[in-house]
């Protein structure tokens, strides 16, 4: 092969783009097809957690683990060794495993019982992978003294999109106009190390060329390829999956543009980019066995089909283990919700309402908390309290959303200077405050730019290496420190104490109908208690890129301040109330709502703004911060074993161990965040009131006697469902299989782009998802792969009504991405294959 070989195809490809409409068409469908595979990754900043195989809940579980073991060798399901020791260690009984057998009654399988599937855990599970041409062509001399040309491509991409979509790490950025494409094209022809990295001296030759489009670099080496167009989108999607952590970036940013209404292309001028890497690779110069690659290629693809059924057919044995591991936490909560509604009733007459995340690291504050005094009634809520709102802090352009990834803010929030009264008209003019904040951020910005130049490195550490001698001791000895608020950098602290978020040009009318949309909500329209406290909840950690997932794991990974201060303020506003009796909701005047943040780290409460509370409120509140103490340290003493600390230290004692390690730079496990999810709960509190559930399960308060035509409930169960399947499944992925949706070691991650992602040491593909840390202690995993169950206490044909209407809800139901109980009378039954059959309940 000579370079008239490469030039003239691509002549003969650029005007088959022109003629061949329906080649185009098909071209088009394939590409589509595989990027439509990969989920987004939200960046460090605002992190959210994602079901990693969003794009491919339209296909049957056990389909989809069947696909991703041929295409890429990825895990979908635990291992089998993971089933063994569950077996072994008792975690799966043989009571479960008949339970799952006759739960998914698997047709036309002889033989296929309790004795085969336990016989099939100690057997070697093979899969045949389908190979990529990158694969069949690296296997020339000098091997064994160069990168893999799989490593090293994936290495190249990787580093070409770090430099492409940085935009705050880098002080000297590239010229972006012509897009990732034509950026990477131009890049490669400047590396000369590329070559010698891949054992390619002569490489450079042939990057002259490169197709000059993303669709010339598609027809040309699909067209040389000579696959049968029927797998064009398959392989597609496994070339995708050597870069997943990229790709998954590409497609956040078009799931913020499709928000936006704009269009961008970076995930498919990155599988572009991705497929002319074959195309450079097919030169007979560097691969002498091209033409048996490519024969062996197309051999393998051809027969695509047979192996893709085979391998499902051989992942039964994983759906029946999945479905027994998931059996015996089921069993327990089915029994405990079954005894629980036979005993537990209404408060007549709460004194306060409190209403939480439904996080399900609220469960135990909510059950301690009631535990505490009988006259509190808690509420379980979205943890965005409703607010589509996006947050800008006063004097910057940092503009972010308060509220999950699937919903696009409609609301602006700003920050105002609101005194309290006793200190009315001593405040300095807003625009003042904003020009001094602006002052100091362009000194911080000039002093951390001198650490950023090229030669100012040693002479910056010689001249300055002092200023972190502090920063150091504290890591060394970690003292005891409040949670920090960004928000309020560079502001003076007697300024600092009256900057409160507050809506933007919203006018009555639209603040009346958004308070009566999120009260009926959270089912309180009538029966208000004296305090109702909004409680957010937020982290945390130093040190810690990803310390926003420890935040929220659906509202854009930020605490949920912002959200319950201005809920508050919009709340006990009286305009406000007097426009709620249209909508028949009277608040009483002697009702106050507060707001409050549980740090999931430390477990205590920050209150807010209480300065602008009357004072007849005050000795209600005094009252309720005792209760809240107690509850809090009840609920340290029960989450301290997980973190090997005794809870028998004295309360004071207690309480700093954990804000030390809160403020210990070197912590690498601040708190398990949400590991251990297992269950939503759509229900009355009274059903679950009472009952430990171990901090495992989501709680959303329903009452379905106030929700007639089931709208609430449609609301409910494509939103709040949705959000608690993306963090059930991003748990799920990144235990079993770390090496693609799982961040790695945190010891060795190194930022991206200043918010982007990590690398795990230098290179790489971006790393996503949960890091090690944050799935095992040590010793074991702190994190069990159980898919979501959902309990939800509403008549059937309201639940089957959402079903039929809204196409993802019944692909996660008909497709086995979680489980769905419907409750009634202290009756559970299951939704299987658009059936419901009675769940077997223990109530002695």
């Amino acid at each position: 092969m000579n370079q008239m070989d490469i030039v003239d195809p691509l002549a003969k490809v650029d005007a088959r783009i022109a003629g061949d409409a329906n080649l185009n068409s098909r071209i088009e469908d394939a590409c589509q097809q595989a990027c439509a595979a990969i989920a987004p990754a939200w960046p460090l900043d605002r992190s959210i957690a994602v079901n990693p195989h969003w794009g491919r809940i339209g296909m049957p579980l056990r389909t989809v683990a069947a696909r991703l073991a041929v295409l890429g060798d990825v895990h979908v399901y635990p291992s089998r060794s993971d089933f063994l020791q569950a077996w072994s260690e008792r975690r799966i009984t043989t009571e479960d495993l008949h339970d799952a057998l006759a739960q998914l009654d698997i047709p036309g399988t002889a033989g296929f019982d309790h004795a085969y599937c336990l016989n099939a855990l100690t057997e070697v599970h093979g899969v045949q992978t389908l190979p990529l041409l990158i694969d069949l062509l690296d296997d020339g001399p000098g091997r064994a003294h160069r990168l893999p040309w799989r490593q090293a491509v994936t290495h190249q991409v990787s580093q070409t999109c770090a430099a492409y979509f940085d935009q705050y790490q880098a002080d000297w950025q590239p010229q972006r106009q012509q897009g990732l494409y034509a950026f990477w094209r131009d890049t490669l022809q400047h590396d000369h190390g590329i070559g010698i990295l891949m054992g390619l001296p002569n490489l450079d030759r042939q990057l002259k060329h490169l197709p000059a489009t993303p669709e010339l670099a598609e027809h040309w080496v699909l067209n040389k390829l000579g696959l049968p167009p029927e797998v064009w989108s398959d392989y597609l999607e496994a070339l995708l999956l050597t870069i997943n952590g990229w790709a998954s970036w590409c497609a956040y940013l078009q799931w913020i543009a499709n928000q936006e209404g704009r269009h961008v292309s970076h995930l498919r001028e990155l599988l572009a980019i991705r497929l002319a890497w074959g195309a450079i690779l097919l030169d007979g110069d560097h691969a002498p066995n091209t033409g048996k690659a490519l024969s062996e290629l197309q051999k393998s693809w051809s027969i695509a089909s047979q192996v893709f059924v085979l391998a499902e057919e051989s992942f039964r044995v994983e759906e029946v283990w999945q479905l027994a591991l998931e059996a015996g936490y089921q069993r327990h909560l089915a029994r405990q919700l079954c005894n629980n509604n036979i005993s537990v009733g209404e408060i007549a007459a709460p004194q306060v309402q409190a209403a939480f995340c439904i996080d399900v690291r609220s469960e135990p504050l909510r059950r301690a908390l009631e535990s505490v005094d009988s006259e509190i009634q808690t509420i379980g809520f979205a943890g965005f309290f409703g607010l589509p709102i996006a947050y800008t802090p006063m004097a910057t352009s940092a503009r972010r959303p308060q509220l999950p990834g699937l919903l696009a803010p409609a609301l602006e929030v700003g920050d105002t200077l609101v005194a309290s009264p006793k200190f009315e008209g001593l405040l300095p003019e807003l625009r003042k405050v904003q020009a001094a904040r602006q002052q100091h951020f362009s000194i911080v910005d000039q002093w951390q730019a001198g650490t950023r130049w090229p030669a100012a490195g040693f002479s910056y550490v010689e001249a300055f290496g002092w200023a972190y001698a502090s920063r150091f001791g504290k890591w060394l000895r970690p003292k005891p420190e409040a949670r920090s608020r960004d928000d309020l950098l560079g502001l003076p602290s007697r300024i600092s104490q009256f900057c409160r978020p507050s809506l933007c040009d919203i006018d009555i009318a639209t603040r009346v109908e958004l308070a009566a949309r999120i009260l009926n909500a959270m089912g309180l329209q009538d029966r208000f208690a004296p305090l109702v406290v909004l409680v957010g909840h937020g982290s945390q950690s130093r040190n810690n890129p990803h310390a926003s997932a420890l935040d929220c794991g659906a509202c854009c990974g930020q605490s949920g301040e912002v959200n319950v201060r201005v809920l508050m303020d919009m709340l006990n506003t009286s305009e406000v109330r007097r426009g709620l009796l249209g909508k028949e909701i009277r608040i009483p005047e002697n009702t106050l709502f507060v707001a409050a943040l549980h740090n999931t780290t430390t477990d205590e409460l920050e209150w807010f703004d209480q300065d602008l509370l009357p004072d007849f409120a005050k000795p209600r509140l005094k009252k309720l911060t005792r209760d809240f103490d107690a509850a809090l340290d009840m609920v340290r003493r029960e989450r301290v074993p997980k973190i090997g600390v005794s809870p028998q230290l004295q309360s004071k004692d207690l309480l700093m161990l954990l804000q030390r390690r809160a403020s210990d730079g070197a912590r690498l496990r601040p708190e398990w965040g949400l590991a251990g999810n297992a269950a939503f709960i759509i229900a009355p509190r009274r059903l679950t009131r009472g009952l430990n559930l171990a901090g495992r399960s989501f709680l959303h308060d329903y009452d379905q006697t106030q929700d007639i035509d089931g709208s609430l409930l449609e609301l409910l169960m494509t939103a709040p469902m949705l959000v608690t399947h993306w963090i059930n499944w991003q748990y799920h992925a990144s235990r079993c299989e770390p090496g693609y949706y799982g961040s790695g070691n945190k010891v060795l991650h190194n930022i991206v782009g200043g918010h982007i992602g990590v690398f795990e040491g230098n290179g790489g593909d971006l790393r996503i998802g949960l890091s090690s840390q944050s799935l095992h202690d040590g010793r074991g995993w702190i994190h069990e792969p159980l898919r979501l169950t959902v309990v939800i206490a509403a008549p059937k044909e309201l639940i089957e009504a959402v079903i039929s209407k809204h196409a993802i809800v019944w692909h996660l139901l008909e497709n086995g991405w979680l489980h769905l109980w419907q409750f009634e009378e202290s009756a559970i039954w299951r939704y299987h294959s658009s059936q419901w059959q009675l769940l077997p309940v223990d109530v002695s």
